[in-house]
């Protein structure tokens, strides 16, 4: 997530705007105050699911990342046997 001033956002819109489009969150800010952030649209706004978070991103406090990005997170198989979990619980409580 970026930081911009509201005469930067104005001067190079397009610019930003192609930056929300690959994904970027931006955070408007005036006289240092953040009034606004642009993001693509989603089903869920961050607001709603995380308002504590917002508002420390908005005090300048925290920062908000981007979504993560699918390719770099390749699904996983399991590299323990089914049960296994459970097998060891039962060992490490024993008799309880």
């Amino acid at each position: 997530m970026i930081t911009v001033g509201v005469r930067e956002l104005k001067n190079r819109l397009s610019e930003h705007l192609r930056m929300v489009r690959r994904g970027e969150e931006i955070l408007v800010t005036h006289r240092g105050e953040v009034v606004a952030e642009l993001r693509q649209p989603s089903s869920v706004p961050v607001a709603a699911a995380y308002p504590g978070l917002v508002r420390h991103a908005r005090a300048g406090k925290a920062r908000i990342g981007g979504p993560n990005r699918r390719e770099l997170y390749p699904p996983q198989e399991p590299f323990l046997p089914p049960g296994s979990a459970r097998r060891l619980l039962d060992e490490e409580r024993g008799d309880r």
